[in-house]
């Protein structure tokens, strides 16, 4: 699968100072969105991440052409969404809705298929999407994760440059979920690009090459995940310390340049830094430290550090939270009409 390598030097999506407003509760204007800039190229397999009400949600609407911004420009494959989604670049798997469920699966990738100029061979893509077992199954006898299946198989269908997936493993189980995303990278090394929406932080930490993280209306962090686990609390450093010298050597720790804690646990001396290399050499070579242990923060604590102020801050007037943004909880209110 390619979906068109000629353009593989043109960013799939590309915001600039992006800006949307909704009227909040009180018939104020609240911002959803406040001057996002992203580019995503070709071939990336990309997690959006945030708390309800962060933006993300808005966000990935006005790359599908659902809405417009305020101000500030999205285009997608260097043209505007829809003009980008009516060529068929552009796909959506959705949690919920777009699927008739009186007829077999099957039938409903056939109907669809039909609606589309030119596309994939339906056979093709019912493998690709692990349902050659349910062909002949109607999709009110399927279970959550064999609908959120079938959904990707219809989002084939077009051949899309760009994937956006909100929740897009909902209800398989673990065999099925790693069979997806097994997929996903598949297509994404032949220049398929990736957006997925998640509240499983696991999932965006196994199979994202990027993380994008909003709070606020903004991205508070953006790069892989050892990126933004870095970014969020430096990296912790134990070591089990002398005993003779351990109260000389917790203190010229708690004294050194970018220690942002010092914490005494037994024997062992935890230390959170910024330069956690740094530490290190000083524990070996100057404080007499063994068994020294380096840990990344887990991308869930960089979730609560990066995002926590914003979290306390949904309920006033200002914050993206308190508006009414349709659907900006959930993705799946919406559907992507060709």
């Amino acid at each position: 699968m390619n979906p068109n390598p000629a353009a593989a030097t043109v960013a799939a999506i590309e915001l600039t100072d992006l800006v949307k407003t909704f009227k909040g509760a009180h018939g104020e204007r609240v911002r959803a969105v406040s001057g996002i800039d992203l580019r995503i190229d070709s071939g990336e397999v990309v997690a959006f991440l945030g708390p309800n009400g962060a933006g993300k949600t808005t966000t990935l609407d006005m790359v599908l052409g659902l809405t417009n911004p305020d101000s500030g420009t999205v285009r997608v494959f260097g043209e505007r969404p829809r003009r980008a989604i009516d060529t068929g670049a552009v796909s959506a798997v959705l949690q919920t809705g777009g699927l008739l469920r009186d007829l077999t699966v099957r039938e409903i990738v056939r109907m669809i298929a039909s609606t589309y100029p030119t596309h994939s061979d339906v056979d093709e893509v019912i493998d690709r999407a692990g349902l050659r077992k349910l062909v002949d199954r109607k999709v009110s006898k399927c279970s959550g994760g064999e609908q959120q299946r079938l959904r990707f198989a219809l989002a084939l269908l077009p051949n899309p440059r760009l994937l956006i997936l909100d929740e897009p493993t909902a209800g398989m189980d673990v065999s099925a979920r790693r069979d997806f995303w097994d997929t996903m990278h598949a297509d994404a090394s032949a220049g398929r690009t990736v957006i997925f929406a998640t509240h499983y932080l696991e999932e965006a930490d196994m199979f994202a090459d990027r993380i994008v993280l909003i709070a606020g209306g903004r991205i508070v962090a953006d790069g892989t995940t050892a990126e933004v686990r870095g970014r969020a609390s430096g990296r912790t450093v134990s070591a089990t310390l002398p005993r003779q010298s351990a109260a000389g050597a917790i203190t010229t720790l708690r004294e050194a340049p970018g220690v942002q804690s010092v914490d005494e646990r037994g024997e062992r001396v935890v230390v959170t830094a910024t330069d956690s290399d740094a530490v290190a050499r000083m524990l070996l070579n100057d404080l007499g430290g063994t068994d020294v242990e380096i840990v990344t923060a887990s991308l869930e604590q960089a979730f609560m550090a990066l995002t926590g102020d914003d979290a306390s801050a949904h309920g006033s007037p200002n914050s993206p939270a308190s508006a009414s943004a349709p659907g900006d909880n959930d993705l799946s209110s919406k559907e992507l009409a060709r």
